[in-house]
């Protein structure tokens, strides 16, 4: 490190964090809310640590090997650059990874697809000594995470070795395994430092984010808990409790069931675009989520070619009938099975009904589905009193997944009535 600049820690992390970044506890844990810095602090403790101690090598992992490059992949760029040693890192955009030049040090990124294929990662100049698992709440199962943490084996002669496992996340259900093996002192893992953070420390924040974050506690108290305060979420209140989180064969589940749905709810600026795809197994009341798009500022253009990468320009596909223009628009370009939702008096109740009658399994790819499902809540009266209407936040992949389903509990004619409408009014 003496060709770096010398830096401030203090001043490049900021508050909140003294005790995390000094940790050299095996497991390091730190739950927060949005907006805590976490993954960033982690990311600058990572380059500022590889840099310090030659014989550390990092394995970086997410559920899936898809999200890395513009989460963690990122931070790490960011954290470089940060630290004034651009010239001592060797980036690699393909595998992705990154090399400390003077020492050939790596840090690798890999995807949780295939547990066991983690155990078997090897580096040339040191050892595995570190690892940083982010977004850990999209492991769904404790085998799969005490497979990885294997993989961190072997000893090393200089005084100052440790082997160390970061793990970052979101909370969200308080029955998740990581609440018990890290936060409740009875079941606790020895050697464990776990914090909770929230966007309170963060003192980058403007404070236009800072107003939308405290707004929550007045529009949805029970998604402010997890996203503001980084508190598990809790089972009471919840519309649904009829889901869990499942790895599932998708090709073969649409293979074996070969009924496939699929549901868009739009926004633009505020509020994202969506759209959920299903299998739906009827004779065994089943539905089987297995992908979701989620993203604001989507034009006409954008969410054509979203389909089309998908290959859902043929499919059936139910969507938002308050935009009745866009549904024109797109159906005019080639979406011609897509049509409008069926909205009236009682719909919303009449399709969560239709809904909780299911078994419902989410794929852990689908992690804003399964936010959704987590923190969609119902009203409270002025004392407390549970009320029968859900709380209308957090729920655009929701709202799309009941468009989908409509077919099934209004009846499929009555959406042909309006695809064949919308195409014949095209002159198509």
């Amino acid at each position: 490190m003496t060709s770096q600049k010398k830096i401030s820690v203090s001043k490049l992390i900021g508050g909140g964090y003294n005790q995390f970044w000094h940790s050299k506890n095996f497991y390091r844990v730190v739950k927060g809310s949005r907006g805590s810095k976490k993954s960033k602090t982690i990311a600058l403790n990572i380059i500022y640590r590889m840099m310090k101690y030659p014989w550390a090598n990092t394995l970086v992992m997410r559920r899936f090997s898809n999200t890395l490059k513009q989460s963690c992949y990122t931070d790490l760029k960011w954290a470089i650059y940060q630290q004034n040693v651009s010239h001592l890192w060797k980036t690699n955009e393909s595998l992705p990874e990154l090399t400390y030049l003077p020492t050939g040090q790596k840090i690798l990124l890999r995807g949780i697809d295939d547990p066991l294929k983690i155990t078997s990662i090897t580096v040339e100049n040191g050892l595995l000594t570190w690892m940083w698992l982010e977004e850990a709440y999209e492991l769904e199962s404790e085998e799969n995470f005490r497979t990885v943490v294997e993989s961190l084996r072997g000893a090393h002669p200089d005084p100052s070795f440790f082997k160390q496992v970061t793990i970052s996340f979101n909370p969200w259900h308080d029955g998740h395994f990581l609440k018990k093996i890290f936060f409740d002192e009875d079941t606790r893992e020895d050697d464990t430092f776990a914090i909770t953070t929230t966007f309170r420390v963060n003192e980058w924040l403007d404070e236009q984010d800072k107003k939308r974050y405290l707004s929550l506690y007045r529009t949805n108290p029970s998604r402010a808990r997890i996203v503001c305060d980084g508190e598990w979420g809790v089972s009471e209140g919840l519309v649904f409790d009829n889901f869990q989180v499942v790895d599932f064969d998708t090709l073969q589940k649409i293979k074996a069931i070969q009924e496939v749905t699929h549901g868009m709810d739009y926004g633009f600026s505020q509020d994202p675009t969506t759209l959920v795809s299903s299998v739906v197994d009827l004779s065994n009341k089943e539905i089987w989520i297995y992908d979701e798009h989620y993203e604001a500022g989507m034009v006409t253009e954008d969410l054509y070619h979203m389909l089309a990468d998908k290959h859902l320009l043929k499919a059936h596909i139910t969507g938002d009938s308050a935009e009745p223009r866009l549904i024109k628009e797109l159906v005019t370009k080639g979406v011609r099975r897509l049509h409008k939702s069926i909205k009236g008096a009682g719909s919303i109740r009449q399709g969560i009904s239709f809904l909780q009658g299911f078994r419902i399994y989410i794929h852990p790819s689908c992690t804003r589905t399964i936010e959704e499902f987590n923190t969609y809540t119902f009203k409270k009266d002025k004392t407390g009193k549970w009320l029968n209407e859900p709380v209308d936040a957090n729920n655009h992949i929701l709202d799309a997944l009941r468009y989908s389903m409509e077919r099934y509990h209004l009846g499929k004619k009555a959406d042909q009535q309006d695809q064949y409408k919308a195409l014949q009014s095209l002159g198509l």
